[in-house]
């Protein structure tokens, strides 16, 4: 029995005396409520046997929530790996893998899927872009488990061949697992696999769906009336049977990192679930990142990418602004956040279709400095950054909402303010005069638009909410890359290159991209050449040399100083082990320490801070948060 106690030194399964009464509801994956501790809990049959190897009385299980068996042998094992990999308990990683019941959704049957009738010649016709695209689809078909990263074209219908992927693996007997960022990427694979596969095969797990929707999918799944499975970060658990493929696209998106303990990565999770089960691996992206280039590095996964000369005749890549060429031709372009090439671009782009401005910022002015000495402009109740809402509206504070109508710089007096950062509904504005009588429209922010059309017409929106054309882009421009590059962490540039390949990728077939900055910078660079590859094998070489992730492991441990240091002496750090810290978490109160070791030793870093987990439990220790291998640092 796995009873649902969070604390880290009673994560283990515990024996219970099933009663006669409750023999035949108590299977195997059913919830169940037992005494624990003085109390009832909730908890999990994993297993059921004759016998025990407890030598004491056993207390038997108080009843049968329901006999539906939820908890599937695979993904309590799954459960188990992510929980030691992340140093977590498995009550925690069944939260996230098992939803809550709805009573009355599960007295419905789950209709069974009709026979697949899966076109398998023109699956191998999308794929006939990557020169062994069709052989993998081939080698999926047949029940094999092939693994690759996949680079995709720009202005491909990436959504269409994932649907492919998944019909072929489908085609041969088996299921698949498919993974996207958010609803709006969700929705359009649940498009395609409906498509491809016809209703009925297929279920859509969404954040956003009710408590009955989310169950009633969920159930289908772990039933064996569906076999196909699109979601965001939860699928990464679903229970779906004969599991022959896992895939996942753009895994360097944000959304994947679990904000909920134990913080499991949605990339982690299935290629944990890929070497348990042994299925099919598909990571997939038009950028691609560290950890995937690693999986090619060491051999792990192949590589699935098109040739050089089919990159070029889909899109043209320029960057403006900076070059001493640009600087001859137009002196201000430096200064200029819309130099003349890409205003020319725009115009140009607007007598075939719509055109995209990709901006870092939403809102209109996020932030403000003094016209004259750039001094950043603050609250004068509370020290916090001033912003402006809207063209009419007078500055405010964002941290207080402290109206400052009549501030003044307290450097040299001047009254007048300026944006040094554009928010998107700003761009609108701006360019709403630049091209009159063309349509302009935003997207960011609670405004983030799915869908346009094809006809001619301007759409800014801030990254991750770029809106698909109906046929693509005319061309793409890329705004204020300069701010892109200017944050403080391990994968600004990694992020920033990962931003604009997704804004160009929305590209139409012979469009053009241009990207506002500094054409020196090496994502930029690997931007013009479409070459996130290569971008990636530099950032590994670079992070290897500073004994950086992914080339070591490393783990944080925050909280109070008094139980960071605690949990520090408690540590048993493995071989190898290198100790960074403790430092202070900036505006919190709190200190992070960094504990690294080589690769090789991740797993005794990993099985070092559970036990830490454990023995701070036992102890009644100050809580400590611990993260292995974070996102960010």
């Amino acid at each position: 029995m796995l009873v649902e106690v969070p604390l880290a030194h009673l994560d283990r399964p515990f024996d219970y005396l099933v009663p006669a009464d409750l023999a035949d509801d108590a299977v195997p994956g059913a919830r169940v409520k037992v005494r624990f501790a003085g109390q009832d809990v909730d908890g999990y049959v994993v297993a059921r046997a004759a016998e025990s190897d407890h030598e004491g009385r056993l207390a038997p299980v108080r009843r049968v929530v329901s006999p539906e068996p939820v908890l599937r042998p695979e993904i309590a094992g799954l459960a188990a790996d992510v929980a030691r990999r992340c140093a977590g308990t498995r009550s925690d990683v069944l939260r996230l893998a098992v939803p809550p019941r709805h009573a009355t959704t599960e007295k419905q049957p789950s209709a069974p899927a009709p026979a697949p009738d899966v076109d398998l010649p023109a699956a191998a016709r999308a794929w006939a872009g990557h020169p062994h695209g069709p052989a993998y689809l081939e080698a999926l078909a047949a029940g094999g488990s092939p693994r690759a990263v996949w680079g995709a074209l720009p202005g491909a219908d990436w959504p269409d061949l994932l649907a492919r992927a998944a019909a072929a693996t489908y085609a041969g007997g088996r299921g698949a697992v498919l993974c996207v960022p958010d609803g709006k990427d969700v929705d359009r694979v649940d498009a395609a696999l409906e498509r491809v596969l016809g209703p009925g095969h297929h279920a859509a797990l969404r954040a956003d769906s009710g408590p009955a929707a989310r169950y009633r999918d969920f159930l289908a799944l772990s039933r064996g009336a569906r076999r196909v499975v699109v979601g965001t970060r939860a699928a990464a658990f679903a229970p779906v049977h004969d599991l022959g493929l896992v895939a996942i696209w753009d895994d360097g998106d944000d959304l994947y990192a679990e904000p909920r303990a134990p913080y499991p990565h949605t990339r982690e999770v299935l290629l944990t679930r890929a070497e348990r089960q042994g299925t099919a691996v598909l990571v997939g992206g038009f950028a691609r990142t560290v950890e995937a280039e690693y999986l090619l590095a060491t051999g792990w996964a192949h590589e699935l990418a098109a040739p050089r000369t089919a990159v070029r005749e889909r899109v043209t890549v320029a960057v403006t602004g900076a070059s001493d060429r640009e600087l001859e031709r137009d002196p201000l372009a430096r200064a200029e956040r819309l130099p003349k090439q890409a205003y020319d671009a725009i115009r140009g782009a607007l007598a075939h279709g719509p055109v995209l401005v990709q901006t870092p910022r939403s809102g209109y002015a996020p932030s403000l400095a003094c016209e004259r000495c750039r001094t950043p402009a603050r609250c004068t109740a509370c020290a916090g950054p001033l912003r402006i809402a809207g063209p009419t509206t007078p500055p405010a504070c964002r941290w207080c909402g402290h109206v400052e109508e009549a501030w003044a710089c307290p450097e040299c007096g001047h009254r007048g303010l300026r944006a040094p950062v554009r928010g998107e509904v700003r761009t609108v504005e701006e360019l709403g005069r630049a091209f009159p009588g063309t349509v302009v429209r935003g997207s960011g922010g609670e405004r983030v638009l799915a869908t346009v059309g094809a006809e001619p017409g301007i759409v800014v929106a801030t990254p991750g909410a770029e809106p698909v054309a109906d046929g693509g882009y005319a061309a793409v421009l890329l705004l204020d890359t300069w701010l892109a590059l200017a944050r403080l962490d391990l994968r600004t540039r990694e992020e920033a290159l990962r931003r604009w390949l997704g804004a160009a990728g929305l590209v139409a077939l012979g469009g053009r991209v241009v990207a506002v900055g500094d054409p020196a910078d090496p994502a930029l660079q690997a931007l013009v050449r479409w070459d996130p590859a290569g971008f990636a094998r530099r950032e590994i070489d670079e992070r290897r040399s500073a004994h950086l992730p992914p080339a070591s492991r490393l783990a944080t441990i925050t909280g109070e100083p008094g139980a960071v240091d605690d949990a520090l002496t408690l540590l048993s750090r493995p071989e190898g082990a290198e100790l960074l810290g403790p430092v202070p978490v900036e505006g919190t109160g709190e200190v992070r320490a960094v504990v690294r070791v080589p690769r090789a030793h991740g797993t005794a870093l990993s099985d070092a801070l559970g036990e830490l987990q454990r023995l701070r439990s036992a102890r009644k220790l100050d809580a400590v948060r611990v993260q292995v291998d974070p996102v960010a640092l």
